[in-house]
């Protein structure tokens, strides 16, 4: 009943590696394209370079109007990335976007092996402007305890199929309605610590997936988590496994406080 793909010999991509199982990094299935600009506080992050086309790879979250949020395995140099909020259609101009590239980039002891402390923190070179199509998430209070069940919301331009991942990423914003999963531990092997939280459908067919890494995932109108890592996608016994924000609240408002009042 597992359908685990095995890999051989091991390498390391975009894809992590437990005991020869490949683990999705990247990773919406089952989902819906969204009310355009309904989701203010998402951004788009784009590979830039001298050699190539700016091309998406992850997504991220707006925070505040020159902060945003996003996977540390997501990580480039800020050279060679660029954010995008205001975004609804990659492919077309809409006349909302606005193109902001990162100044600095904040990492929190990321654990490569265990994708432990998957997020980071960056600042825009300058300020996003706030407005109807572009505003920040709201982030849990600090030090309360996160939710352990309830329905939650993700979104991205990631993969829609689960057939074909490698050519079926979406050119509109997509969200899909999931479930927080608190046995997740046990699908998982142990593997959940306690900075990560999961979430899925019983039934399977509702996930995040390749090219959703570092979106949001939104809980009662709060930032809970970033989209990390898993096995698969939409697979009803291996639920998408996010970041926990709420863990990272004080270290984030730290940073944002320590970086103000330095500047």
């Amino acid at each position: 009943w597992l359908p685990l793909r095995l890999f051989f010999p091991l390498t390391l991509t975009n894809r992590k590696l437990f005991y020869c199982i490949v683990i999705e990094t990247q990773r919406i299935i089952g989902g819906h394209v969204v009310e355009e600009y309904s989701r203010p506080y998402q951004g788009l992050m784009l590979a830039i370079g001298k050699n190539f086309e700016p091309k998406p790879y992850c997504g991220c979250t707006l925070i505040a109007d020159m902060w945003a949020v996003s996977a540390a395995h997501c990580w480039r140099p800020p050279k060679d990335m660029m954010l995008v909020f205001g975004e609804h259609r990659i492919s077309e101009e809409e006349g909302f976007e606005q193109y902001l590239n990162v100044s600095k980039i904040f990492v929190h002891y990321f654990q490569y092996r265990t994708f432990d402390n998957d997020i980071m923190l960056m600042k825009l070179s300058k300020s996003a402007i706030i407005n109807a199509v572009v505003a920040p998430a709201l982030l849990p209070p600090p030090y309360t305890s996160a939710p352990i069940n309830g329905g939650c919301t993700v979104s991205g331009w990631g993969v829609t199929s689960l057939y074909n991942p490698s050519q079926m990423h979406s050119d509109y914003l997509r969200a899909v309605d999931v479930e927080l999963q608190p046995w997740c531990n046990y699908y998982y092997f142990g593997r959940i610590t306690q900075n990560m939280l999961c979430a899925g459908s019983r039934n399977g067919g509702k996930d995040a997936c390749q090219g959703d890494s570092g979106g949001p995932l939104i809980c009662s109108g709060y930032l809970e988590g970033l989209v990390s890592w898993g096995i698969g996608c939409g697979n009803r016994f291996f639920p998408g496994v996010y970041t926990k924000i709420r863990n990272y609240v004080p270290w984030i408002n730290g940073l944002i406080s320590t970086d103000e009042r330095d500047y």
